[in-house]
C-alpha cells in the first residue's frame, strides 16, 4: 500500500492500529482508490446506507475497498479539482440525504511526492445538536441571572445579569455560601437545609423565591435550580436560572390592598345587581305570560272580525243584487204606465168608433123609416148595430176606468219602489262603507297580533337575556372571590 510492502512489519502495525481506533478513518490512495476503511467507518455508513443510496445510488458499504472516491460525490470533477490542489488538512461538512457529516482530507506525502489522502469521518449531528445547545445556553445568560454553586451551595460562577439584580460585584460573591443571599432567620432553618439536600439529591427547584440584595432590599426571583449530573449520574454543581419578579410581585401587594379595601363595595353591589336581576327576571316573565295572552285574545279578534268582514262582503253584494232588482223592477213599471197610457190612447178610438156607430145606426134608422116596410130588416139590423155601440161605450167606459186604476197602481209601485232604491242606496253605501271599515280594522288587528307575537318572543329575549345578565352576575362574583384568593396566595 502506498509503494510500501504489503509485509512491511511497521505498515502492519500502523493498520492494526487504525483498525484499533474509535475514529472513523479511511484511506485512498493518490488515483483516490479506496485502499482501507477501519471498522469505526464501517458501522457509521452501514447505519445510514439505504438513507444515502437514495443520492448515492453507487453507494455500497460491503464494496468500499476497492472503489472511488467519486461515489460519495454528485459532482467528482470538483472534488478531484480540489482534492489535486490540496496542501495541507481540509475541513468540510458535507449533507447527503438527511444526514451531515464532519469530514477532514490530510493529504499523504513520501518524499514530497503525493502518495494518497486519509479522511477521518464523524457524524455532525451531536456537534450541530451541542452548538444549538451552547447557542440556547448563551440566550438564556443573555436574558437571565445565571448563577453557579458547588453542591454545598458555594457560589462558583455568577453572570452580570444576577450581579446587577442582587447589587454586588463578582469578587463578593464568589466562594462565599448561597445563605448570603436569604434573610438570616430562614438561612437558619431546617427547610433551607433540606433544600440543599433535595438540590444535591438531584431533586431541581422552581418557583418564586425571596431574596435579600447587597443593600438589604427583599429581590422576588422567578426560577429554577437545576442540579448537573456527570455521565455517571453524580450531581457535580447546581445552576439557577432565574429573572427579577420583584416590580410583578409588588403590583400584586398592591393588588390585594385594593382588592381588601374594595371587595366589601363589590359585593354588595353584585348583591345588589342579583336581587335587581332576580326581580327584573320575574317581571319579564310575567309580561311574558300577559303579552302571549293578549297575543292570543289579538288572534281570536282577528279571526272574529274576518268572519264579521266575510259576512259585510256577503251583505254588501246581496244589496248590490237587491239595488240592481229594483233599477229592473222600476223600468218593467215605467214600461208598465207607457203601455197603461197607450191604452188611452186606444180606448178613446174605440169611443170614437162606438160614436160613429151610434151615428150610423141611427142615419141608418132614420133611412129604414123613410123606405117603409122594405125597411125593416134593415131598421131591425141598426137597432142591433145601436145596442152593438152602446155596449161597446159602456165596456170601453169599464175598461177607461181600470185602465185609470192600473195608471194609478204603477204610479203608486213606482213611487213606492223608486223609495226602495233610494233606501237600498243609502243602505248599500252604508254597507260599502262598514265592509271597508271592517277590512281596514281587520288587517289591522292582523298587524297587531303579529306585533303582539313580536312584542312576545321579545319579551321572551329579554326574559332569556335577563337571565344570562344574572348568571354573568354570579360568574363575576366567583371571579371576584377566585381573584381575592390568588391575590393572597401569589403575595404570600
Amino acid at each position: 500500500m502506498f509503494g510500501f510492502s504489503k509485509n512491511n512489519d511497521a505498515i502492519n502495525r500502523q493498520i492494526s492500529a487504525l483498525s484499533a481506533l474509535r475514529a472513523k478513518v479511511m484511506v485512498a490512495d493518490v488515483d483516490l482508490n479506496i485502499v482501507y476503511v477501519n471498522p469505526s467507518v464501517v458501522a457509521l455508513l452501514r447505519d445510514v446506507e439505504q438513507d444515502l443510496r437514495k443520492e448515492l445510488p453507487r453507494l455500497n458499504v460491503d464494496r468500499l475497498v476497492g472503489s472511488n472516491i467519486d461515489i460519495f460525490h454528485k459532482n467528482p470533477a470538483h472534488q478531484r479539482g480540489m482534492l489535486a490542489k490540496l496542501a495541507k488538512p481540509h475541513a468540510a461538512t458535507i449533507k447527503v440525504a438527511s444526514h451531515q457529516f464532519d469530514l477532514l482530507v490530510t493529504p499523504l506525502n513520501d518524499g514530497g511526492r503525493r502518495i494518497g489522502f486519509v479522511v477521518e469521518w464523524a457524524d455532525a449531528k451531536e456537534r450541530l445538536e451541542n452548538l444549538d445547545y451552547a447557542g440556547q445556553i448563551a440566550a438564556i445568560r443573555r436574558s437571565q441571572a445565571v448563577i453557579e454553586f458547588t453542591t454545598d451551595g458555594i457560589i462558583t460562577k455568577a453572570n452580570d445579569n444576577f450581579l446587577t439584580v442582587m447589587g454586588y460585584r463578582l469578587d463578593e460573591v464568589v466562594g462565599k455560601h448561597h445563605q448570603m443571599f436569604v434573610d438570616r432567620d430562614y438561612g437558619a432553618t431546617a427547610e433551607y437545609r433540606q433544600f440543599w439536600e433535595a438540590l444535591k439529591r438531584g431533586e431541581f427547584k422552581a418557583a418564586q423565591f425571596k431574596r435579600v440584595s447587597k443593600s438589604g432590599k427583599a429581590v422576588w426571583i422567578e426560577g429554577a435550580y437545576n442540579p448537573i449530573f456527570d455521565e455517571k449520574g453524580q450531581v457535580t454543581k447546581v445552576v439557577k436560572f432565574a429573572v427579577d419578579v420583584t416590580a410583578q410581585v409588588n403590583l400584586l401587594n398592591n393588588l390585594k390592598v385594593l382588592i381588601d379595601q374594595n371587595f366589601g363595595e363589590i359585593e354588595r353591589a353584585l348583591e345588589k345587581s342579583t336581587h335587581e336581576t332576580s326581580s327584573a327576571g320575574a317581571a319579564a316573565g310575567t309580561t311574558a305570560n300577559s303579552v302571549q295572552m293578549v297575543a292570543a285574545s289579538a288572534e281570536e279578534l282577528a279571526a272574529s272580525i274576518a268572519e264579521i268582514s266575510q259576512s259585510m262582503s256577503r251583505a254588501r253584494t246581496a244589496t248590490d243584487s237587491a239595488f240592481d232588482r229594483t233599477i229592473q223592477v222600476g223600468e218593467s213599471t215605467d214600461r208598465l204606465a207607457a203601455a197603461a197610457q197607450a191604452m188611452n190612447g186606444i180606448v178613446g178610438l174605440i169611443n170614437n168608433i162606438a160614436g160613429q156607430i151610434n151615428l150610423l145606426a141611427l142615419n141608418a134608422t132614420i133611412e129604414a123609416a123613410r123606405a117603409g116596410e122594405a125597411g125593416k130588416g134593415f131598421a131591425v139590423v141598426a137597432s142591433e148595430v145601436k145596442n152593438l155601440a152602446n155596449q161597446s161605450a159602456k165596456a170601453t167606459e169599464q175598461i177607461s176606468g181600470e185602465i185609470e186604476g192600473i195608471q194609478s197602481t204603477s204610479a203608486e209601485v213606482a213611487g213606492a219602489l223608486n223609495a226602495i232604491r233610494d233606501a237600498v242606496s243609502i243602505v248599500r253605501e252604508h254597507v260599502s262603507g262598514t265592509a271597508a271599515a271592517v277590512e281596514e280594522q281587520s288587517a289591522v288587528t292582523r298587524s297587531m297580533s303579529t306585533n303582539m307575537h313580536s312584542a312576545s318572543s321579545a319579551v321572551s329575549t329579554v326574559t332569556t337575556n335577563v337571565t344570562a345578565i344574572s348568571a354573568a352576575i354570579s360568574q363575576v362574583a366567583a371571579a371576584v372571590d377566585k381573584t381575592k384568593e390568588a391575590a393572597q396566595v401569589l403575595v404570600r
